[in-house]
Formats: structure tokens, sequence, C-alpha cells
């Protein structure tokens, strides 16, 4: 080997490549190109490559970068990454180290706002089955917005030349900026675990008008969670007319401006007033009809005979009574003369028939049947006896165990308690057991066949 060729370890290739590379790419590039195979790490770190039709470039954006992206990142999104290009030693490879990412064609709030609608109307978040009713005449309303901006006032005053009755309530909160929904996020959640005690009708959330990036706060996901969580009936009045946030869409009503948001939460105090005239009217216009009629019936009432002479009516029902009594009175004593009749008719019949007689020939008949039965159940009951020996000594001899009387004898296995018929039946050292009449037994032990 020469002794003039300088050897370089594989750190030392690596360190020169990083230097021309450093000394000769843009120190910021953009780059335009599809996601492919991206990951998100525990730590928060995203790695994953673009392509475009003839290669790919490895990419890295840290967590501290990825936390300002609003849309969500998956593969095969076409994309425009700020950044610049560096080397990875350790790995000998050279990567695009991403500081900004941007969806191409199209705006990425406008995407992550897409993205995010989606998401939740999928989930159920803006069905209509999930709306609170507006209560028709609230008393208590809260007011979430900035206590420094136009939208308040405009809340206020649409609200308070409606319906001035009404008691308001404002909770400051901010409206745009890092953290504003998790900020009038938790002061929703906040004024709902505090309901029994603020006995709060409704809560409006809203703001005035700005761009998509000033109005973003009521786009996020976690403001958009605690709207559709509420308890309380949540009115949203963000921006103008043309502005449409995720809060508007979840929300139970949407106003489309602050100043709107009167003409949703509150009834106009004039067409109310104008109600309650024509209730009245139509209520005294009722009574009075009613009061007529009843008049008109009491002078028809006043002016009947029962009015004019009651004494009539108590005389007519005694009468009645008197001649109710008659005839009650005639029924029973016609009812009695024909039951004593009747009476003596069956007396004279019995008579006739002669009783005493007939009861003495009943009676022979009755011990003559009780005779024959007697002779008949006898007789019965001795053949039934006759064949009850009969079977009695039948059974007998077939008793297997009579045959012990005349002097024989039964051997059993003591272990299996099986009868040994044949010499085979057993062993040597097998222990049996004779029986003998009068239930005596033997115990045995085989020592020879």
């Amino acid at each position: 080997m020469q002794k003039d060729i300088k050897i370089y370890t594989v750190s030392q290739i690596n360190s020169l490549i990083k230097a021309v590379l450093e000394g000769n790419l843009p120190s910021r590039l953009v780059v335009r190109g599809e996601i492919r195979d991206f990951k998100q790490h525990s730590s928060g770190h995203c790695y994953f490559s673009l392509k475009d039709e003839t290669a790919i470039l490895p990419c890295v954006m840290w967590s501290s970068k990825f936390k300002s992206v609003k849309f969500s990142l998956k593969d095969g999104m076409a994309i425009l990454s700020t950044g610049y290009i560096d080397v990875y030693e350790p790995g000998g490879k050279y990567q695009l180290y991403v500081e900004k990412l941007e969806p191409a064609g199209v705006g990425a709030l406008q995407l992550a706002f897409e993205q995010m609608v989606k998401k939740l109307r999928e989930e159920g978040l803006f069905d209509d089955e999930h709306k609170k009713p507006i209560p028709k005449y609230p008393e208590r309303i809260g007011i979430l917005t900035s206590e420094t901006g136009a939208a308040v006032h405009d809340i206020v005053d649409s609200i308070y030349s409606r319906w001035p009755c009404v008691q308001l309530f404002l909770y400051p909160v901010p409206v745009q900026g890092e953290g504003a929904a998790q900020k009038i996020a938790a002061t929703l959640r906040d004024i709902n675990k505090r309901n029994k005690r603020l006995k709060l009708d409704i809560l409006i959330v809203g703001r005035g008008g700005g761009s998509l990036e000033d109005l973003w706060a009521f786009n996020e996901e976690v403001l958009a969670r605690a709207i559709f969580d509420s308890k309380i009936p949540v009115i949203s009045a963000v921006g103008h007319e043309v502005d449409t946030t995720i809060a508007d869409l979840v929300a139970d009503k949407r106003a489309s401006t602050p100043t709107k948001a009167g003409v949703v939460a509150v009834p106009n105090m004039y067409e109310v007033l104008e109600q309650i005239n024509s209730f009245e009217s139509r209520i005294t216009g009722h009574t009075q009809s009613v009061v007529r009629l009843a008049a008109q019936n009491l002078k028809t009432i006043l002016a009947s005979s029962m009015f004019r002479n009651p004494e009539s009516i108590v005389r007519a029902a005694e009468q009645h009574l008197d001649e109710i009594t008659s005839d009650l009175t005639e029924s029973m004593e016609n009812l009695f003369t024909r039951a004593k009749r009747m009476l003596s008719e069956s007396y004279e019949k019995v008579v006739r028939i002669e009783p005493h007689r007939l009861l003495g020939r009943k009676n022979l008949e009755l011990n003559n049947l009780q005779n024959r039965t007697d002779t008949g159940l006898k007789s019965i009951i001795n053949k039934l006896q006759i064949q009850l020996t009969a079977s009695a000594n039948r059974l007998q001899g077939l008793n297997p165990k009579s045959v012990l009387q005349r002097g024989y004898s039964i051997t059993k296995s003591q272990k299996t308690g099986v009868l040994i018929r044949n010499p085979e039946d057993i062993q040597i050292g097998d222990l049996l057991i004779t029986e003998l009449a009068g239930e005596n037994f033997i115990e045995s032990k085989v020592t020879n066949k």
C-alpha cells in the first residue's frame, strides 16, 4: 500500500459529506412530494419520506415543529415541506429536516378544517338528534367572549333591546391565539359543573369577524367536544354571515353574527306583549260570553216551576212514595195467600201418600239389599284369600333360600359376592362365605381344589 494514500474512517467520510452538503446546498429548501411511510414516535418526533415519480427523500420533523401542524398527515398526501438537508452521521444517510409543512394546492388551515369537519360529522357531533332546545323565555344567560372586543357589546345590546328582563353574566375568555380553544373549553366545562348554583338557561360562545386563522380557536376539536358535552344549551355567534366554524356546526343553535345572537337567544319583548294583549282580549271575550250564557241559564232556572213552587216537588215525591207503599202491601198479601194455599195442598198430598208405610217398605228392601251385599262380599273375599295362599306357596317354592331348611347351603365369594357353582369359580387363597339355614354364616378359605 502506498504511503501517500490517506485512509478515512466511516465517521470522517460522513463528516466530509455533511460539510460538502452544507457548503453547496441552500440553507432553506421547499420540497414538493407525496408522503410515504409516515410514523410518529412516542417522543412526538415524526419520520417519513417524500417521493415523486422516480425518487424518495427521507425526512424528519421534530415534535417541537410538528405541534404547529394543524392538519392530519397520511400516506399519499401531496405536501410542501420547508427545511434543510443534513447528514445523519450515525446512519450514513442524508435527510430533509422539516420545519414547516403545508398541503400542496390548498391552505393548511382549510385542509385541517375539512379534516376535522369530516371526523366529527362521522362521529355524529353535528346530528340534529343531539341538539338541545333553546328555552323560550330565558332568565339567565352566560356569555363567553373577550371582555375587550366589540362582540360582547353587540351580544349584550341585541339581547337587552329584545328582552331587557334577562340577567346576563360575562365569562371573559381569549378568543384567538395559542391555547384560546383550551381555555374556552375549560370555562364551558366549569360552568356546567357549577350550574346547579349558577342556574344559567343558555350559554353564548362567540367573537367578531376575522381571518380563518383569527377564528381558528372555534375550529379546535377540544372546544367542539366541550360544546357537545354541555348540558346547558349553547349558541355559537362567531364572525360574519359568511364565516362558518366547527363551533357553529356542533352548537345547539347558530347565530350568524354576534349581533344576531339576541334574535336566536331571546324573544322580542314587543311581540310577547302583543301576544299577551291578544290572549287577554281573547280571555276577556270568552269570559264575558261565559258569564252572559250563565246569566241566561240562571234566568231560565229561576223562571221554572221548581223555583216558583219548590214544595210541589216534595209533595209529588210523597204521593209517589204512598203509591209504592200501597202496591207493595197488596203484593205481599197476595204472596202470603198463595203460599198458604200451596202449603195446604202439599200437606193433603203427603197425607194421602201414607209416608210411614212407604218408609217401612223401603227399610225392608234396604235390609234385604244389605244382606245380599254382605254375602257376596264374603264369597269374593274367600276366593281371593284362596288365590293369595296359592300364590304365596308358589312364591315360597321359588325362593332359593328355602332349600336351606332341608340341609343345603349357599357359598359365595367374599370379595365379589358371586355364587360358587364350579371349582373354576375360585382360586387358592380366596375367602368364601357359606350361608346355612336360619341366616347362619360360615367364613372359610380355599386351601385346595
